[in-house]
């Protein structure tokens, strides 16, 4: 982590976009598990997913604006009954797909033939595991977790994932477990890779570092242990401008289920529109090239610069 400055920024540095080289969309709410720190306040309760025509607009979406790189989020996104054939259709236009996975999703009833599908479709995994040792996994997403993520990386490895050679991508997502930042992100990685390999036989590509947002559910722990306003100080403290370069909403816009954009995943969970613009939908993007527009900023966006950095692709530096 850098060190401390004497007096943080009190407001974010403006921010402007760059060429458009991933869409983030978030297939739904729904998931099955219930994180402690999701910025999402997704969970099996939830009944929030995407309709059937806002979907349909992603192959043309891609195709217009000449997107490499289709992200999908939740929830848990395969839970949508919509999730396959959107892939289907992505990876015929030749288009990476990206999978973000909470792993039980795998030993789910209905989905035991989903790391298959996943495979046989080349879509890259990126994977929740918020620690490498059971107590920690469980305490921050539940009892069983741990054991459940286990599994589903071995069944990943068995087809292909994370070896090399292979064309199958895994990466593994590390949240801390409290208001802190993460540590370097290098360091962390081959602690993984040691225990994991020595543990359970696992292996995978990279590790992604990502600092807890202070919003949502892990803004309202926080709020309620009295730990919030530390938080964003240290955020704001620890902000490298070196980090602004690199910031993914700098390449990425965010849909939402209803399919309405924003600049980030964090931008759209607090309901903070696209800087400039009125309230446009995925429909939009069929003509309009957001490159060069100006990016929405709040106090939060310094989660993604604090330190080494944080994105959806883990440290910056």
């Amino acid at each position: 982590m850098s060190a401390i400055a004497a007096a943080p920024l009190t407001l974010f540095p403006p921010l402007q976009r760059g060429a458009l080289t991933t869409l983030q969309v978030n297939l739904g709410y729904r998931c099955n598990q219930a994180c402690g720190h999701c910025h999402v306040d997704a969970g099996p309760n939830r009944t929030e997913m995407m309709e059937a025509a806002t979907l349909a607009l992603i192959p043309p979406v891609l195709s217009a604006r000449g997107i490499a790189t289709l992200d999908l989020t939740g929830g848990a996104p395969e839970l949508h009954p919509g999730f396959r054939e959107l892939v289907r259709q992505a990876r015929a236009l030749g288009v990476r797909v990206i999978d973000r996975c909470n792993l039980t999703i795998l030993s789910e009833s209905g989905q035991e033939d989903l790391a298959a599908f996943l495979a046989d479709q080349g879509v890259s995994v990126v994977a929740s595991l918020p620690c490498y040792l059971q107590d920690n996994v469980d305490r921050q997403r539940g009892a069983g977790v741990f054991e459940r993520s286990i599994a589903g990386l071995q069944q990943l490895n068995a087809l292909g994932y994370g070896q090399a050679g292979s064309g199958l991508t895994l990466d593994l997502v590390f949240n801390p477990q409290g208001p802190t930042l993460p540590p370097p992100q290098l360091q962390l990685e081959e602690a993984y890779r040691r225990h994991l390999d020595q543990a359970y036989g696992i292996v995978f590509n990279h590790l992604l570092a990502l600092a807890n947002m202070p919003i949502a559910r892990f803004a309202d722990q926080l709020q309620r242990r009295g730990e919030l306003a530390a938080y964003q100080q240290l955020l704001q403290c620890s902000h490298n401008p070196a980090n602004l370069g690199q910031v993914m909403c700098r390449s990425l816009i965010s849909v939402d289920w209803q399919g309405q954009l924003f600049d980030c995943d964090f931008n759209q969970m607090l309901r903070l529109p696209l800087a400039g613009q009125p309230p446009l939908h995925l429909a939009h993007l069929l003509q309009w090239d957001p490159a060069a527009a100006p990016i929405a900023v709040e106090r939060h966006c310094f989660g993604c610069t604090a330190g080494s950095g944080s994105s959806c692709g883990g440290a910056l530096r």
